[in-house]
């Protein structure tokens, strides 16, 4: 499904957009937030590109899906249009029929010659407030952590253990805040929450502490 110019050629134009995932909207899962993006392309006047076959869908991906409860200040998005858009008012129509908690950053227009390459995720950066009485001490396992050669931590259903070390590119308490950043590798990655059980941290979630999700690093 693909629209076309009055010269009988085809558009299709791919779109990587920067979005924020905030508040309540936290707690949604993300295939409710893939139909709450969908529905709210329809609201803009957006035609989509669309897959072929007989359920057709539109062509829309993200590199990396966000965990429930956690938010997003800077996440990720690919889709293809059927329209020829400009960048500002494209923003301008997201922005304007965005619902609360979902707030849109930038829009990029990608290049669409040769074979179409999705954006590959390389690295996450969460960060999480840490109580002024808990900070030294997780500033020094923090720092044990990062001089440690290997630290595995085991996930339920799984046959061996993930190495935090191996995917852990940074890690310490900056501003009373503790900053993680995760280097993706092929496989199985262990995530911001990992690393915030084997600091001794995992109750903060629970006691109301929001961890936020700052950057997602892709390429190209």
């Amino acid at each position: 499904m693909v629209s076309t110019q009055r010269d009988g050629s085809s558009v299709r134009q791919r779109v990587r957009i920067r979005f924020a995932k905030q508040g309540d909207l936290r707690l949604i899962g993300h295939r409710d937030l893939v139909r709450a993006m969908e529905r709210l392309f329809r609201r803009a006047g957006l035609r989509l590109g669309m897959s072929e076959g007989f359920h057709p869908k539109p062509r829309m991906s993200f590199p990396s899906a966000l965990a429930v409860g956690i938010e997003g200040h800077d996440e990720v998005m690919e889709l293809e249009l059927a329209q020829p858009p400009r960048e500002a008012s494209l923003l301008a129509d997201l922005s304007q029929h965005a619902v609360p908690g979902l707030a849109f950053h930038r829009v990029e227009l990608l290049p669409n010659e040769g074979r179409i390459q999705k954006a590959r995720l390389t690295h996450v950066t969460y960060r999480i407030a840490i109580p002024e009485g808990r900070r030294q001490e997780t500033s020094r396992r923090a720092a044990e952590l990062m001089a440690a050669s290997a630290a595995f931590v085991d996930r339920p259903g799984r046959p061996e253990p993930l190495d935090l070390r191996c995917c852990l590119d940074a890690l310490g308490v900056e501003d009373g805040e503790l900053a993680i950043r995760l280097r993706v590798v092929p496989g199985a990655n262990p995530g911001p929450r990992d690393v915030l059980e084997r600091l001794g941290l995992a109750d903060l979630e629970s006691q109301g502490v929001c961890l936020r999700r700052t950057a997602v690093e892709v390429t190209p």
